[in-house]
């Protein structure tokens, strides 16, 4: 039950950690935006919920002296697979960190796209930016906050790491994978190979009715004779 119940967190934080990863790809790209940072967030802290739950359901397990050697070499696997997407999450939360620091959404250090635009049109945008809301107000305190807060939860994820290691001595070169190496593109390939055989040989030709060849030479020596008889009667005349 505890083992069904770790893979499925640990499914989930896999999952979680690689939407986060292509989230903050887009930092400072021209999908940048508001709604982008809410939702690096969102994700960011839905990561470090399953990372924390995660992580207490194995220490648990792997702390079990009781444990049989079957289910401790795969609480193992599961460990080792767990301690990776943390550091995946530890890196991406570092580079959303510098990235948003360097692209700030409200108040840019320089302009990211420069159109060429320039005259009386400046005068307009001026006066456009002076007429702020509240909730413009209240997006830009968003974005200081957050790197705040996202500098924090940095060195809170780098000191649950060591934690980890500290709690649960489980040294990833020790444990064994349950299939070889590229076992998944050697099935791929196979499979690509198998359909290529097949479509070979739906597409060879079929042989041809002796039937039908017999009646095609009847027919053109019956032409060649129609021919020739047609000449020498031409001759004759």
């Amino acid at each position: 039950m505890a083992k069904e119940e770790c893979k499925a967190l640990l499914d989930a934080l896999n999952k979680t950690t690689a939407c986060y990863h292509h989230l903050v790809l887009t930092v400072g790209g021209s999908a940048d935006s508001q709604n982008l940072r809410e939702e690096l967030q969102k994700t960011r802290q839905k990561a470090r919920e399953l990372a924390v739950t995660t992580g207490a359901r194995l220490t648990v397990a792997l702390r079990d002296r009781s444990l049989a050697a079957e289910d401790r070499a795969e609480f193992e696997r599961l460990w080792v697979a767990f301690s990776g997407c943390l550091d995946l999450l530890e890196a991406d939360m570092q580079r959303a960190l510098a990235l948003g620091a360097a692209f700030p959404l409200h108040t840019p250090l320089r302009p990211l796209v420069r159109t060429g635009v320039a005259g009386d049109s400046s005068r307009v945008a001026a006066r456009a930016l002076s007429a702020r809301s509240l909730r413009h107000q209240a997006e830009r305190d968003f974005d200081v906050s957050d790197l705040k807060e996202l500098e924090r939860e940095v060195l809170q994820v780098g000191e649950m790491i060591n934690d980890m290691e500290m709690k649960v001595n489980v040294p990833r070169w020790t444990v064994q994978a349950r299939q070889t190496a590229g076992a998944e593109l050697q099935s791929s390939i196979s499979v690509g190979a198998s359909s290529a055989g097949g479509m070979s040989v739906e597409e060879r030709p079929r042989s041809c009715d002796p039937g039908k060849a017999l009646a095609a030479t009847l027919f053109s020596a019956v032409l060649l004779a129609a021919v020739a008889l047609a000449f020498s009667v031409a001759k004759l005349g």
